[in-house]
């Protein structure tokens, strides 16, 4: 009997979303690099940072999605509720390779905070102003889990956690501790973590079949 959400992507699949991910990471690493932030991504950040303030309820909220232990949480309860332990190992998994990946990114990009390499900007909340913030571990971790979890969700439910991810991202620009780049790469970082360990997953649901028909 299928279970909810199965589909018939394959581990061919997930390796090319794994490979975009890692494409669109190495672009905003390469542009983000030398540290400075270009007009065009300027223009960005201060089209959301600039919002007034009745966005900051909602906004907020979504960021508690891109803390590590909410997503984590999160991503292991959806996944045992449709009786995937599996995708529930993975979402651990993948914490860990974001903890990983992320302190290597950021040893190789070392871009700032907006507060430092824009300056002049509306930080609202507990945010930061120093430090290193390529990549977004926001976006990073919300990228992996929306992506484990999008094979197995039903129907229009898979777009859920792209929203998720969206709403986040736009959150963490607008309270003024991340780039759009730091965004776009942590998203990219995270659909690689996902994309992988989906790619595993996709080879381990096909083996048993062929054994008993071997």
């Amino acid at each position: 009997m299928a279970e909810p959400g199965d589909q018939s992507s394959t581990a061919g699949d997930q390796l090319l979303v794994a490979l975009g991910g890692l494409v669109a990471l190495v672009v905003c690493g390469l542009v983000a690099r030398d540290g400075e932030v270009g007009s065009v991504e300027v223009d960005v950040f201060r089209a959301v940072n600039d919002l007034p303030a009745w966005p900051y309820p909602p906004l907020w909220l979504f960021q508690q999605f891109g803390n590590l232990i909410v997503a984590v949480v999160l991503g292991v309860l959806v996944a045992l509720g449709l009786r995937r332990w599996k995708v529930a190992v993975a979402v651990v998994v993948a914490t860990a390779g974001k903890l990983w990946l992320e302190t290597v990114v950021k040893s190789v990009v070392e871009r700032r905070r907006p507060g430092t390499s824009i300056g002049d900007v509306n930080l609202r909340g507990d945010v930061p102003t120093g430090g290193l913030s390529f990549v977004s571990g926001h976006a990073v971790i919300t990228a992996a889990v929306a992506g484990l979890l999008t094979p197995i969700l039903p129907g229009r439910w898979k777009i859920v956690p792209w929203v998720v991810v969206a709403l986040n991202g736009l959150g963490r620009i607008y309270v003024g501790a991340h780039n759009p780049l730091d965004i776009m790469g942590g998203v990219g970082l995270g659909l690689v973590i996902a994309g992988v360990l989906n790619a595993v997953l996709a080879v381990a649901r096909r083996r048993p079949s062929r054994v008993s028909q071997g």
